[in-house]
Parts: structure tokens; C-alpha cells; sequence
């Protein structure tokens, strides 16, 4: 059986000292803010505060994917010393990320004919998409085969569970996803929605509260209610600059939970 890699993209949102331990590809997408434009990767992008004050201010972002060329230049390193690829992708409900990994690996099967290149639509976002690839290499510790990794992510696809709020309702107002008329009255009342990935990879809402400390109360009623097991499970906590916040909601996790594993991270500038 030949060695192989797991890779990812920079949406999966994993802290780098994670990236540099495991020794994976993670292809950066592309932010620009103001006139701004860096690649998602370590070396380009700003520093997580700095990023969200400008946003706070009303400075607007956009993203895009990684184009073909890109993804060949992230992959073709390790086909060429001889390993075979596993690439573990961001939604396709979201971005065309891995539609362009897809594409980037049908056209080396021609330069490498002996390589398997196996690409998978996770469904996923931020550190939901992280927490997959962790689950991914764990299994490839194993010693379980490119296929059978592949097979298990497709398997465990339907049961990780995102969920998540936000305190600035006009950043949900910029995408699309919620109305002027729904955004003022929403900050006037003190309104927080909870949303997670539904089954199709998209963010649908799910329910309202009031206020932001019953919305991060809501967040781990819905992982207690969801979760399976607390032996060897994994929670990843995203946080968007807010910290304190989010080692509040990781106390209380492991309060409830002993033996759950708890990892924090930001959620980058593409998501």
C-alpha cells in the first residue's frame, strides 16, 4: 500500500500548531477587505483582532476559492514523492473550493497515472471541517487504507453536528442571510439566532434567544442533546474574537463532560 497525505483548505480554520504537528496540505483561499488581498495562510493573513476590528468598523470582505492551478501546486509536491492524496474539502453549499480541488485532481491522474487522488465534499465548515480531518488522520494511525479513510469520512459525514451563533446580527444582514427589517429589530430586542450545517452543508437557522449568554447556553444544550458518546469524542469551539467567551462555554463543557477533548480556534477570515 502506498503512503498517502490528508489534505485540507485554510476554511477548515485549524490553528496552526495543529497544521505544523500533523504535517498536512492546507491550500489557502483568498480574502480581500478594503483594497487589501492576502491568501488565508499564516505568512499573509492579519492577525485574527485586527481582521475583526475591521470588520467592526463596516469594512467589507469577500472570498474566493482556490483556482485549479493552485490546488495542483499544493498537490503535486507530494505526488511527486510518491504519495497518494486524500483531500478533505470545504462545503460545496458554500464555496467552489472543492469543485476546484475536483478538477485540480482529475487533470494530475494524467501526470501521475499511478497516484490515487481521492477528493471529499465534507459538507463542512470552520472547525466542524477541522475536527473531520483530525477524525480522518486518527483513522489513518490506524493503518487503515486512502479508501477506507475516504470511506469512514463519508460515513461519519451525517453525524458531526456545527452549531453556532452571532452577536453582530449586520454581519448575517451583509451575507444575505438575514433582512435589513429583521437585522434593526433584531439588535433592538437583543435577538441572537443559533444556526448550524444542515445535512446539505448550508447554514440554516434553527432558533432564536434572547441575549448572548442564553445563546451560548443554547450551543451546549444542543451538543448535549446531539452527542453520542463523551469516551474519546472531540469538541472544536470556533470563536470569532470573543476569547473569554468561548473558554467560558469550554468549561462548562468539560464540567459536564470529563472526558471529552475541547480545542479552540478563531474562525478565519473566509468564514
Amino acid at each position: 500500500m502506498r503512503d498517502y497525505v490528508i489534505a485540507t483548505d485554510s476554511s477548515s480554520d485549524l490553528p496552526e500548531y495543529l497544521v505544523q504537528q500533523w504535517g498536512i496540505p492546507v491550500v489557502p483561499l483568498s480574502v480581500q477587505i478594503g483594497k487589501e488581498r492576502f491568501r488565508n495562510c499564516p505568512d499573509e493573513a492579519p492577525d485574527e483582532h485586527s481582521f475583526y476590528t475591521r470588520l467592526s468598523r463596516g469594512e467589507l470582505a469577500k472570498t474566493s476559492a482556490p483556482n485549479v492551478e493552485e490546488f495542483k501546486d499544493y498537490f503535486r509536491p507530494v505526488l511527486q514523492q510518491g504519495k497518494d492524496i486524500l483531500y478533505l474539502g470545504f462545503s460545496s453549499a458554500l464555496s467552489a473550493t472543492v469543485h476546484n480541488g475536483t478538477l485540480a485532481a482529475e487533470e494530475l491522474k494524467e501526470e501521475f497515472p499511478d497516484a490515487v487522488i481521492l477528493t471529499v465534499d465534507t459538507l463542512c465548515a470552520s472547525l466542524g471541517q477541522g475536527l473531520m480531518v483530525d477524525l480522518a488522520l486518527e483513522e489513518q494511525k490506524k493503518g487503515r487504507t486512502i479508501y477506507e479513510v475516504r470511506d469512514f469520512v463519508l460515513e461519519k459525514m451525517p453525524h458531526l453536528c456545527h452549531w453556532f451563533t452571532v452577536d453582530d446580527l449586520n454581519q448575517l444582514r451583509r451575507g444575505g442571510r438575514l433582512s435589513a427589517g429583521k437585522t434593526v429589530l433584531g439588535n433592538l430586542l437583543h435577538i441572537k439566532p443559533v444556526l448550524h450545517v444542515d445535512d446539505g452543508g448550508r447554514l440554516v437557522p434553527v432558533d432564536t434567544v434572547k441575549g448572548r449568554k442564553k445563546s451560548i447556553d443554547a450551543l451546549l444544550k444542543k451538543m448535549e442533546d446531539s452527542i453520542l458518546g463523551s469516551e474519546n469524542a472531540r469538541v472544536y469551539i470556533s470563536h470569532g474574537d470573543c476569547l473569554e467567551e468561548a473558554e467560558s462555554l469550554a468549561s462548562m463543557i468539560r464540567e459536564r463532560f470529563p472526558m471529552l477533548s475541547v480545542v479552540i480556534g478563531y474562525v478565519g477570515p473566509v468564514i
